[in-house]
């Protein structure tokens, strides 16, 4: 190896190891990447953002803004409504669901499908009396299959299509991924239905329709006159067995202590931090005359409370005060922020009562714990309030929600703008980045997306990640570093088997978008496939679809896809559950596809 070649092997592993480690943001993690490829000077300075002009980029940029307009005029809806049975038995009820997600995901945003659908399957759960993440991870995983389907399915689709155009092959068409992806899908969608979700592991039983999930963190506080002054907090559990719930730490004189001793004496006035199901802590509390810490305004929300009459007029809009469960979705604008960083009762008139956190119980004050994708949110406050600061925020309401049409005449709209730019794309009138610009600017013109909404519609991280890593792919190709690394699988791993190698890049990529974004693994991947197959001399698309189909099959962990992390919470599943399902689906992907690629891709 000469320097450029160690250098762009030695960052790309340093950026692997942080996407591993997952202290940082992806998109940081990729500009960082970035910026270290200028400053060994693989990659040119002026030519350093020019991946942000790349159509891939472009193209996702622009899927995201038609994808919500679908979203926001209630197409889906409709959809919804006219595919999804009422009354069928557990087959039916599944098979279109998961069909319906996988649809809608070959044609808008995974994320997007699976957040609109997420209400339906939790509703779905309770009438067919299965947990809610024995229908959320098959949702989750249908939504990522679909996405293999067409061309704008998942942004690994379109980079693929970009690097083949690049080695000077052209772009692939809007159907080229479906022979081998509707395959795939199919098979897949039909293991899930079948047998996969016995493989789901059931984390809480759902009863009476409610949505349940594991334990919340919750505060309360002792008032003066609680039965629970004076108490050993060792006492106070034995009190409060009843309700499966656990003091974790306390908070006295605003000084937290975890995991206080058992010895330790309540007094007036102190936190309990505890975790426990929210209403049936409640119910026992009340024995002990104690409210949870969130329903009590402070003073000083009280006083700006008076002092902004028209925040306050509109927390009383609506008289009834309910509970309601929010799912945080990977681009919610309130990751990383807490709730008093979101003055949730000033400006909304909402309380946050507790966080459920699956897996990584928050050990944080409520108020100033830091809130990431995956979590739930159990709020309390007027239901119009609610829906309001879930639209805004970009979280999923779970509790139940008719399906409605907003607007017919926009969500018709909506549909033909998406459907026009795939005909222009799927009839070669123009390039895939031109055609869904089109659809943008159509959009804009029709207002299907309200205007203030139109660049929030994007996910940036993902727009970042992808515009910071492709001229970081360009220099492991510019270098040899990829021809070196291909020799290499060709000659030690594959022996010079072409069928060996293309398995090869096919599991290799299935593993790594499970470890790291799959937007990045397809980045990354791309130049190594296409060294390999010029090493041996064969179809350069059959290892770019492996690639294709490899990046779209993150199912053993939770960080793999945004889908994976949006159920972690809602389905109360830690880190080790996913492989439970995600194995032997990845099996089936693998022993249907290999085939497929050799049948429909001659090498």
């Amino acid at each position: 190896m000469d320097t450029p070649q160690l250098l762009i092997t030695a960052i790309l592993v340093a950026t692997m190891a942080l996407f591993l480690w997952g202290r940082f943001r992806h998109d940081v993690v990729a500009l960082a990447s970035l910026m270290a490829c200028v400053m060994a000077g693989l990659v040119p300075a002026e030519a350093a953002f020019a991946g942000f002009g790349h159509p891939a980029v472009i193209t996702v940029a622009c899927v995201l803004i038609l994808s919500q307009g679908l979203q926001t005029t209630g197409a889906v809806d409709w959809l919804a409504r006219a595919i999804l049975p009422r009354a069928a038995g557990r087959l039916g009820s599944l098979a279109a669901l998961m069909g319906l997600g996988a649809l809608l995901s070959g044609f808008m945003n995974n994320v997007g499908a699976m957040a609109l659908l997420m209400p339906v399957a939790v509703q779905l759960s309770g009438r067919l009396e299965m947990t809610p993440g024995q229908v959320l991870m098959p949702l989750a995983f249908a939504t990522i299959l679909g996405g293999m389907t067409t061309l704008i399915g998942t942004p690994p689709n379109l980079i693929v299509s970009g690097f083949r155009a690049e080695a000077g092959l052209g772009q692939f068409a809007m159907f080229d991924f479906a022979p081998v992806g509707v395959a795939v899908a199919l098979c897949g969608v039909a293991f899930i239905i079948v047998i996969g979700w016995r493989l789901v592991p059931r984390r809480k039983s759902v009863a009476d329709g409610d949505f349940a999930t594991g334990a919340y963190m919750t505060e309360v506080r002792i008032p003066e006159d609680s039965k629970a002054v004076g108490l050993t907090l060792r006492a106070f559990e034995r009190e409060i067995a009843d309700s499966d719930a656990q003091v974790i730490g306390m908070a006295r004189n605003e000084v937290r202590i975890t995991a206080p001793h058992g010895a330790r004496r309540i007094r007036a006035d102190d936190v309990l931090v505890m975790e426990a199901d929210v209403e049936a802590l409640a119910e026992t509390l009340s024995v002990f005359g104690i409210t949870l810490e969130e329903q009590k305004p402070s003073s000083s929300d009280a006083e700006t409370s008076a002092k902004t009459p028209d925040d306050s007029s509109k927390a009383k809009r609506d008289a009834d005060l309910v509970l309601r469960e929010l799912a945080v979705l990977p681009a919610s604008n309130i990751v990383g922020r807490s709730a008093r960083d979101l003055r949730l009762r000033t400006r909304y008139g909402l309380n946050l009562l507790a966080v459920a956190r699956a897996g990584h119980p928050p050990r944080a004050r409520l108020r100033t714990l830091k809130l990431k994708s995956g979590d739930l949110l159990m709020m309390q406050g007027p239901a119009e309030a609610l829906s309001d600061f879930a639209n805004e925020t970009g979280c999923v309401p779970l509790g139940a929600r008719e399906l409605r049409i907003p607007d017919k005449r926009m969500a018709l709209i909506a549909a033909a703008i998406m459907l026009a730019s795939v005909a222009v794309v799927s009839f070669g009138l123009l390039p895939a980045a031109a055609a869904f610009t089109m659809g943008v600017v159509a959009t804009m013109v029709f207002r299907t997306v309200p205007p203030r909404n139109i660049y929030t519609a994007i996910d940036w991280p993902v727009i970042v990640l992808l515009g910071a890593l492709i001229p970081v792919a360009g220099a492991l190709q510019s270098s040899g570093a990829a021809d070196l690394l291909a020799q290499f699988l060709v000659g030690t791993v594959a022996q010079g088997n072409a069928v060996v190698a293309l398995a090869v890049v096919l599991i290799t990529t299935m593993f790594l978008s499970d470890v790291m974004n799959n937007a990045a693994t397809a980045a990354v991947l791309c130049p190594i496939a296409i060294g390999i197959a010029t090493s041996l001399g064969v179809n350069p698309d059959s290892f770019l679809m492996a690639v294709a189909i490899g990046a779209s099959c993150a199912f053993l962990t939770p960080i793999g896809h945004q889908n994976n992390t949006l159920i972690l919470g809602p389905g109360g599943f830690g880190f080790g559950d996913y492989w439970r399902l995600g194995l032997p689906l990845e099996v089936v992907v693998v022993m249907v596809s290999l085939p497929l690629l050799m049948v429909v891709w001659p090498l």
